[in-house]
């Protein structure tokens, strides 16, 4: 699978943005999808996933009620919709592949096939 992420940008806080993640290659039904993002000078750090059919969703505290994972096995893609921004969610947002059922192992924790990243910064 390779994969696509696009969508950031310069946004002032309290802003939205649609993160996008376009899938080509092996089947990407097959896979549940996650998002990660890298804020400067920090670790990579879970933000969501969704299981393979987009039935179920999981979300790290921090994004919670701003933060939507959606995916769509049609176009091959999966979202994030990104609202009520904040200066901490700057960062370099990644979407990966998830081999192992979201439902057991929520936070993705063997992501692969990692896209090369969209830069979402937020101004204060």
């Amino acid at each position: 699978v390779q994969l696509q992420a696009s969508g950031g940008g310069l946004v002032q806080a309290g802003g939205s943005l649609r993160l996008s993640c376009a899938a080509s290659g092996r089947a990407f039904s097959a896979y549940g999808m996650g998002w990660f993002r890298q804020p400067p000078g920090k670790e990579r750090e879970f933000v969501a996933s969704v299981s393979r059919g987009g039935g179920s969703t999981f979300y790290v505290d921090s994004v919670k009620g701003r933060f939507t994972i959606s995916r769509d096995n049609a176009k091959s893609t999966v979202y994030l919709q990104i609202n009520s921004l904040k200066p901490e969610d700057t960062a370099l947002y990644y979407c990966a592949a998830c081999p192992t059922a979201i439902s057991a192992y929520p936070t993705c924790p063997t992501a692969k096939y990692w896209g090369q990243g969209t830069l979402v910064t937020v101004s204060s």
